[in-house]
Parts: structure tokens; C-alpha cells; sequence
């Protein structure tokens, strides 16, 4: 259990508290607002050109991130299957984000070559 009494969702490991304050908090700020828009407009794209439709657990990726630099130009879209895009940047062996170890979740030093 957690705070209040609550139980804690399966699948998002919060409570339906934690949930709600951050849908009224974090997702309503105007720049979060903003970016939604922008990755429903992506996904609108390849809708209209009938690579992706509503509930096919396919997702629109970035080719170059957008917080990378990258855009939601046509050219920098691509449909991926929902477990692909999620897992970008994780290690194969591991699972934890590459560079970083999985048991402690901090950078992982690098050897030196000899």
C-alpha cells in the first residue's frame, strides 16, 4: 500500500493519487501541452498516409530526437513497434540504459585502451 491507503496500479507502479496530481501538474503545463501537440501531429502524418491507425501497438519514432535536434519533419519519422521505440538507448545484456549499470542505475566507468 501506499500513501492514503491506495494501491498501486500494475502497470504505471503509482498510485491513482500520484497519477491524477501528475496529469493536473507535470501534463498540463503549456510547454508540455505544446510538445503533445507537436508528436500528435507526427502521428497524424503517417495516419493520413495509412502506416500507422489507432490501437495497432505501433508507435511514430524520431529518427534524430527531438530533444537531439531532430524535428517532426516527414523526413525524420518512422513507424516502430511499440517495445522497439521504448527501448531505445537500453543495453541488450542488461536492460538498463546503456553506460549505465543496471543494479545501481550510475554511469558504468570505461576501461582504458591499452
Amino acid at each position: 500500500m501506499a500513501e492514503g491507503g491506495q494501491k498501486r496500479s500494475k502497470t504505471a507502479h503509482r498510485t491513482p493519487g500520484q497519477i491524477k496530481r501528475h496529469g493536473k501538474t507535470y501534463q498540463a503545463k503549456p510547454d508540455q501541452i505544446k510538445k503533445r501537440g507537436k508528436r500528435n501531429a507526427a502521428r497524424a502524418k503517417l495516419m493520413k498516409e495509412g502506416k500507422v491507425k489507432k490501437g495497432d501497438n505501433k508507435e511514430v519514432n524520431h529518427r534524430k530526437p527531438i530533444s537531439k535536434g531532430g524535428s517532426n519533419a516527414r523526413s525524420n519519422l518512422e513507424v516502430q513497434s511499440r517495445s522497439k521505440n521504448r527501448a531505445h538507448g537500453m543495453s541488450k545484456n542488461t536492460g538498463a540504459k546503456n553506460g549505465m549499470s543496471k543494479k545501481y542505475k550510475k554511469p558504468v566507468a570505461k576501461k582504458e585502451a591499452r
